[in-house]
């Protein structure tokens, strides 16, 4: 994908989101597709060694693609956030303000933790974020990917939670990546051949590299791939 025109792009004033202080995203100079990520702490890279470890950084490197990842640890559509709308400052804010030619949505995990209290808030909300920012930036081409999962139990708001993802992804016309839930299975915590990090929440080196291989695969397929 070609790049857009970038001439208007400014980096804006920091953002807060629950007291966390988030700095507006700098779009990385160069001449390939900006590419944000607006996501929660396994798209953060949280539990690797480096930035440069994490999925989302490994697939744009390969790609050539200029990385924008402002992911807040964990933040979901509803859980850990206190802001919304445009001008808000709240995550999709910045994405926007990236103007990207490719979008990443990978949220939806922490709102597991909120369903049994806000359960039609979540899926509100879920739809109201991927349409927000559909609107906003219209031209960029969107990637939804089921959210991620991290135990070999499931409660039963996981699969609620990927149906709502699903469905507002394919409303808003964006490219679907399913079973991401699953790309951790046999290697959680406690497993003879862990993936996980030392805290047992996170991936580990072994766990992003994995990611991004599936993420590879699944973008491949796409028509057109990516």
């Amino acid at each position: 994908m070609p790049p857009r025109h970038r001439g208007r792009r400014r980096s804006r004033a920091r953002r807060v989101a629950r007291g966390v202080r988030v700095d507006a995203a700098e779009v990385p100079e160069g001449d390939g597709p900006v590419v944000a990520f607006y996501g929660d702490s396994y798209t953060l890279g949280t539990g690797a060694s480096a930035p440069s470890k994490r999925w989302s950084s490994i697939v744009s490197a390969e790609r050539g693609w200029r990385e924008v990842n402002p992911s807040v640890n964990g933040l979901g559509f509803v859980n850990n956030r206190s802001t919304y709308g445009e001008g808000s400052g709240d995550l999709p804010d910045i994405v926007i303000g990236a103007d990207p030619d490719i979008v990443f949505v990978t949220m939806g995990l922490n709102d597991n933790f909120s369903y049994s209290s806000r359960a039609d808030r979540i899926r509100e909300q879920i739809t109201a974020d991927l349409t927000r920012l559909h609107d906003a930036i219209p031209d960029a081409r969107f990637v939804v990917v089921e959210p991620f999962w991290y135990t070999d139990d499931r409660p039963e708001s996981v699969e609620t939670i990927i149906g709502w993802v699903e469905a507002a992804a394919e409303e808003i016309g964006a490219d679907y990546v399913p079973g991401a839930s699953r790309w951790l299975d046999g290697h959680y915590a406690g497993s003879a051949d862990t993936w996980m990090a030392s805290d047992g929440l996170h991936p580990n080196d072994t766990g992003y590299a994995h990611m991004a291989e599936e993420m590879d695969a699944a973008l491949a397929a796409f028509s057109p791939p990516l």
